[in-house]
């Protein structure tokens, strides 16, 4: 028999069919441990084994205790200082590159990284001569590491996502944020767009809980220091309920609260997606007087943060999200295609 009709005698369907068992490994960076938690609860798998750990010089290691090959690995990892853990934001960068690097190198299937927080998210255009677009650099480190896809949340502006060759999920946690308010049945509620980038966010967070809208004017003189001018909107004797992307040392927002109370707001609340809280952030809100400022998990917060800051879990969201990635459903199925807010 040839070698041409050998290769067109039939074959033995064994011999054509690849056996391959899906698998998906959950593990987590230093960063948001807790939160690597609670979405491995809700997928009812472990957390995988990964030891890191920081030299006495500063630089990080990791290594995966277990095999990653075939697998689908999605690491868990907000690129956020966590004091308790001792590492900075450069370090849970510089650890999320070596888990993707090392997952790579033990031949995984995929790679996700599951960034709820994108630091350096808000230094992505020029603001003056001779400055880095540092969150267009972040996202070609993560790919030169080896990402196949990230998972986010709540990039500070749509325009990050352009800077991904690999396909970059948006999540939002404005459902969870609305129907928090919702459930709270505030009277007179008016929600107020911190500055004229908030705006479109600030519509939609409006419409769904049924409130008006009122815009700040705000300046920033100088980098996290911010000054407001004047209110577009009727807050007088209202609620108002301010909703910003992220809260950084709160500078922002207690800028925002003295000028809708020197307009005749009777009462203040905050909401974000990110509490970044840095700096003078817990001397601003105190100083701010909030009825409560409202925050997700996405950062980890310390135990002893004031009483009124209240924080919601988003880990439902990432877990639905990580379930239509890993079946190669549609991320956006879970937001009902509402996940692209800028």
């Amino acid at each position: 028999m040839s070698l041409l009709e050998l290769q067109r005698e039939p074959q033995p369907a064994s011999d054509l069919r690849l056996e391959y068992d899906k698998r998906l490994m959950l593990v987590s960076g230093r960063a948001n441990r807790p939160l690597a938690a609670r979405i491995a609860d809700r997928l009812g798998v472990e957390v995988g084994n990964v030891t890191l750990k920081t030299f006495a010089n500063g630089e990080v290691y990791c290594r995966y205790e277990e095999s990653v090959r075939g697998a689908d690995v999605f690491i868990v990892q907000p690129t956020c200082a966590n004091p308790d853990e001792g590492i900075t934001p450069n370090d849970a960068l510089m650890e999320l590159m070596l888990m993707v690097d090392a997952a790579v190198g033990g031949s995984a299937h995929r790679v996700i990284a599951v960034t709820p927080w994108y630091g350096y998210s808000r230094q992505d255009k020029k603001s003056a001569p001779r400055e880095p677009i540092s969150a267009r650099l972040v996202a070609r480190m993560l790919e030169a590491a080896g990402i196949d896809r990230l998972l986010t949340m709540d990039l500070h502006s749509g325009q990050i996502q352009g800077f991904f060759q690999k396909p970059c999920d948006h999540m939002t946690a404005l459902f969870i944020l609305t129907q928090y308010f919702a459930d709270l049945n505030l009277e007179d509620l008016v929600v107020v767009a911190p500055d004229a980038g908030r705006v479109k966010l600030n519509q939609t967070f409006a419409r769904k809980i049924g409130a008006d809208l009122a815009i700040l004017n705000k300046e920033r003189p100088a980098q996290q220091f911010a000054e407001i001018t004047y209110v577009i909107g009727d807050v007088a004797g209202k609620t108002a309920l301010i909703v910003d992307d992220m809260i950084g040392t709160a500078g922002t927002l207690a800028a925002a609260a003295k000028a809708v109370r020197d307009f005749g707001a009777r009462r203040v609340y905050a909401a974000a997606t990110h509490g970044n809280f840095s700096g003078g952030a817990w001397e601003n809100l105190a100083a701010a007087a909030f009825e409560e400022v409202v925050v997700t998990d996405t950062i980890p917060l310390p135990t002893d943060h004031p009483d009124n800051v209240r924080v919601l879990s988003c880990a439902d969201l990432l877990t639905s999200s990580i379930r239509q990635i890993f079946t190669d459903g549609s991320v956006s199925e879970v937001f009902g295609g509402e996940n692209q807010l800028f």
